[in-house]
Protein backbone atom coordinates (compact mmCIF):
# COMPACT_ATOMS: atom_id res chain seq x y z
CA UNK A 1 0.00 0.00 0.00
CA UNK A 2 1.47 3.34 -1.06
CA UNK A 3 1.41 6.28 1.33
CA UNK A 4 2.65 9.84 1.10
CA UNK A 5 4.31 9.53 4.52
CA UNK A 6 8.02 8.76 4.50
CA UNK A 7 8.42 7.67 8.10
CA UNK A 8 9.47 9.40 11.29
CA UNK A 9 12.09 12.11 10.94
CA UNK A 10 12.23 14.22 14.10
CA UNK A 11 11.31 14.07 17.77
CA UNK A 12 11.42 17.36 19.64
CA UNK A 13 11.86 17.86 23.36
CA UNK A 14 11.03 21.22 24.97
CA UNK A 15 13.54 22.35 27.59
CA UNK A 16 13.90 25.44 29.76
CA UNK A 17 17.72 25.50 29.59
CA UNK A 18 18.99 24.93 26.06
CA UNK A 19 22.69 24.94 26.99
CA UNK A 20 22.32 22.42 29.81
CA UNK A 21 20.06 20.24 27.66
CA UNK A 22 22.54 20.37 24.77
CA UNK A 23 25.34 19.27 27.09
CA UNK A 24 23.22 16.50 28.66
CA UNK A 25 22.00 15.09 25.35
CA UNK A 26 25.46 15.31 23.76
CA UNK A 27 26.75 13.25 26.69
CA UNK A 28 24.04 10.56 26.69
CA UNK A 29 23.92 10.28 22.88
CA UNK A 30 27.71 10.48 22.59
CA UNK A 31 27.40 12.88 19.64
CA UNK A 32 27.52 16.62 19.11
CA UNK A 33 24.61 18.52 17.58
CA UNK A 34 24.76 19.15 13.85
CA UNK A 35 22.59 22.27 14.23
CA UNK A 36 23.05 24.62 17.16
CA UNK A 37 21.09 27.86 17.42
CA UNK A 38 19.29 29.57 20.29
CA UNK A 39 15.89 28.51 18.90
CA UNK A 40 16.75 24.91 17.96
CA UNK A 41 19.44 22.32 18.59
CA UNK A 42 19.40 19.22 16.39
CA UNK A 43 21.17 15.88 16.84
CA UNK A 44 21.42 13.33 14.03
CA UNK A 45 20.85 10.01 15.80
CA UNK A 46 21.58 7.28 13.26
CA UNK A 47 19.63 9.13 10.56
CA UNK A 48 16.80 10.34 12.81
CA UNK A 49 16.61 13.72 14.47
CA UNK A 50 16.35 14.53 18.12
CA UNK A 51 15.59 18.24 18.45
CA UNK A 52 15.63 20.58 21.42
CA UNK A 53 13.49 23.71 21.52
CA UNK A 54 13.05 26.30 24.25
CA UNK A 55 10.02 25.71 26.44
CA UNK A 56 7.47 28.49 26.07
CA UNK A 57 7.10 28.72 29.84
CA UNK A 58 9.18 27.32 32.66
CA UNK A 59 7.74 24.46 34.72
CA UNK A 60 4.89 23.72 32.32
CA UNK A 61 3.17 20.35 32.58
CA UNK A 62 4.48 17.76 30.14
CA UNK A 63 2.11 15.39 28.40
CA UNK A 64 2.67 11.67 28.62
CA UNK A 65 0.36 10.84 25.73
CA UNK A 66 3.09 10.45 23.09
CA UNK A 67 6.15 8.24 23.40
CA UNK A 68 9.15 8.02 21.14
CA UNK A 69 11.37 4.97 21.50
CA UNK A 70 15.01 5.20 20.43
CA UNK A 71 16.45 1.86 19.32
CA UNK A 72 19.26 0.34 21.38
CA UNK A 73 21.11 -2.96 21.35
CA UNK A 74 21.32 -3.41 25.14
CA UNK A 75 18.28 -1.99 26.89
CA UNK A 76 19.39 -2.84 30.43
CA UNK A 77 22.77 -1.10 30.25
CA UNK A 78 21.41 1.88 28.31
CA UNK A 79 18.62 2.35 30.85
CA UNK A 80 21.11 2.23 33.73
CA UNK A 81 23.45 4.66 31.95
CA UNK A 82 20.59 7.16 31.39
CA UNK A 83 19.59 6.99 35.06
CA UNK A 84 23.23 7.39 36.12
CA UNK A 85 23.43 10.49 33.89
CA UNK A 86 20.59 12.14 35.81
CA UNK A 87 17.43 10.87 34.12
CA UNK A 88 14.57 9.82 36.39
CA UNK A 89 13.23 6.27 36.03
CA UNK A 90 9.85 6.23 34.29
CA UNK A 91 9.38 2.64 33.08
CA UNK A 92 11.91 -0.05 33.93
CA UNK A 93 12.96 -2.38 31.11
CA UNK A 94 9.98 -4.58 30.30
CA UNK A 95 9.62 -7.53 27.94
CA UNK A 96 6.52 -6.79 25.87
CA UNK A 97 6.64 -10.06 23.92
CA UNK A 98 8.39 -11.42 20.87
CA UNK A 99 11.81 -10.60 22.39
CA UNK A 100 10.96 -6.87 22.27
CA UNK A 101 11.87 -4.84 25.35
CA UNK A 102 10.97 -1.24 26.16
CA UNK A 103 11.93 1.21 28.89
CA UNK A 104 11.66 4.93 29.50
CA UNK A 105 13.20 7.64 31.62
CA UNK A 106 12.43 11.30 32.11
CA UNK A 107 15.21 13.65 31.13
CA UNK A 108 16.14 16.43 33.59
CA UNK A 109 13.43 18.62 31.96
CA UNK A 110 10.63 16.08 32.43
CA UNK A 111 10.50 14.80 28.83
CA UNK A 112 9.93 11.08 28.39
CA UNK A 113 12.88 9.48 26.62
CA UNK A 114 11.93 5.96 25.55
CA UNK A 115 14.29 3.19 24.47
CA UNK A 116 13.49 -0.07 22.72
CA UNK A 117 15.28 -3.27 21.85
CA UNK A 118 13.54 -4.83 18.88
CA UNK A 119 15.37 -7.72 17.18
CA UNK A 120 13.09 -7.38 14.14
CA UNK A 121 14.61 -4.00 13.20
CA UNK A 122 18.14 -3.65 11.92
CA UNK A 123 20.64 -2.02 14.27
Amino acid sequence: MKTEFLGLRTTIYKVDDMEKAKTWYAQVLDIKPYFDESFYIGFNVAGFELGLQPAEEANHTKSESVLTYWGVDDIESTYQRLVAAGAAPHQEPTDVGGEIKVAAVKDPWGNIFGIIYNPFFAS
